[in-house]
């Protein structure tokens, strides 16, 4: 390990790998160095809750590059490490092992920490949440020996954990605080029927309830809720979103709150430091300007992409179109857009039939897509998003009208 780097990027994820590729993709020439608190080369992480979990694909499957692309690209791979203070004057971070690493240019590209249960017995075995190879090793170890298997939230990371389990033929029951699955991110319509897919699975999908505490001595073995009832679970599956891991560019002053602010080129408000992906709080054009932190792949390696390319002195401005997916049993929900503050949603298929999409609008604008094994609307839909066409709702509700002709 060398003791300075041109570029150090901190985080060894989808953001810190893309990061690294794209600078010497545009011919930087300088030293890199990728600090990662876990020993893993970067992996990707949305299979970790659905194919990895479910034993579909093997972790050399998720890997992002193979060991060799490092190794001929000179990228230095600093794993194991976490760095737990960044001083913006002395252009140095230091390691929670005393390292003291100096840089040129900082990407900090940490992601997240999951969130976790506060309530008594949260830290009880049994319990995981699922952000890292780690996590989901080790319910995969547990899994055997697991009857009853109990999620914690309803979100993208709950519902995938919850289908897996099914899958490997465990009693599930699901507990979502709010009225409603997928409520963040989805609208009714969507939300309804991944719940009905739930049920026929079998899921026990519990809905505006709340966990006070989990039972069990030393191992987990149940959850009780406000009401008194107590839910038996030989595993808990915690997936209730994530905490930005900002706290040492925060405690250097870099500006922020629900993460840290980054303008344009991914610049935070402190010098030569920059931040991409889940941690970075940015004015996103398809939330109307709003300051958001968008959780997804996509963000994050085009986010790294704007970065490395302001660092090469490009003229560039993140302007990526936003695009999500989940996979649930044999359902592919795919996202383009963003459906803040929608005022209309249009349906466009049957849900009976299992492949359909809803289109959001707002002020008569196209501004996101959500499409359930409907692959080709996802793809030709993506330019009325990205144009903010205008499109009659009832042309949008024709099936027999492709969408590339509305636009």
């Amino acid at each position: 390990m060398k003791d300075h780097y041109d570029v150090l990027i901190v985080g060894a994820g989808h953001g810190g790998a893309q990061a690294a590729i794209a600078l010497r993709q545009g011919k930087f020439e300088g030293s890199i160095g990728v600090i990662g608190d876990e020993r893993e080369l970067p992996y990707e992480r949305p299979p970790l809750s659905k194919e990895y979990l479910a034993g579909d694909k093997s972790f050399d499957r998720i890997l992002i590059r193979q060991p060799a692309f490092w190794e001929e690209r000179d990228v230095a791979m600093l794993l194991g490490r976490t760095v737990v203070t960044v001083d913006p004057v002395a252009h140095h971070v230091t390691t929670a092992d005393g390292a003291v690493i100096g840089y040129g240019s900082l990407i900090w590209a940490t992601g997240g920490h999951a969130r976790r249960l506060a309530c008594d017995g949260h830290d009880l075995a049994g319990v995981h949440t699922v952000r890292n190879r780690a996590d989901a090793d080790r319910m995969i170890a547990e899994l055997p020996g697991v009857a009853s298997g109990v999620v914690v939230g309803g979100g993208f990371i709950g519902l995938e954990a919850a289908a897996v389990l099914s899958k490997f033929g465990k009693r599930v029951v699901l507990l979502e605080a709010l009225d409603r699955v997928m409520a963040r991110v989805a609208g009714p319509q969507l939300s309804q029927f991944f719940e009905d897919e739930h049920r026929a699975h079998g899921v026990d999908v519990r809905l505006g309830v709340s966990v006070v505490r989990l039972l069990g001595k030393g191992a987990v073995n149940g959850v009780e809720l406000a009401d008194g009832t107590i839910v038996p679970a030989d595993m808990v599956v915690v997936g209730i979103g994530i905490v930005p891991a900002v706290e040492p560019l925060a405690a250097a002053g870099a500006v922020g709150g629900n993460g840290v602010y980054v303008d344009a080129q991914c610049r935070t408000s402190l010098p030569d430091i920059y931040a991409v992906g889940d941690c970075a709080l940015h004015a996103n054009g398809f939330a109307g300007g709003v300051e958001v932190r968008l959780e997804s792949v996509q963000n994050a390696t085009d986010q790294a992409t704007v970065a490395a390319k302001a660092i090469l002195g490009e003229d560039v401005a993140y302007t990526a179109t936003p695009w999500f997916w989940s996979n649930q049993y044999d359902l592919r929900l795919q996202t383009v857009g963003l459906s803040i503050a929608y005022d209309q949603a249009v349906l466009r298929g049957d849900p009976a039939a299992r492949s359909f999409s809803v289109i959001h609008l707002k002020a008569g604008r196209v501004v996101a897509l959500d499409c359930v094994n409907a692959t080709r609307d996802y793809v030709q839909g993506r330019k009325l998003v990205e144009t903010g066409a205008t499109v009659d709702p009832l042309m949008l509700a024709d099936t027999n009208i492709a969408l590339k002709d509305m636009s």
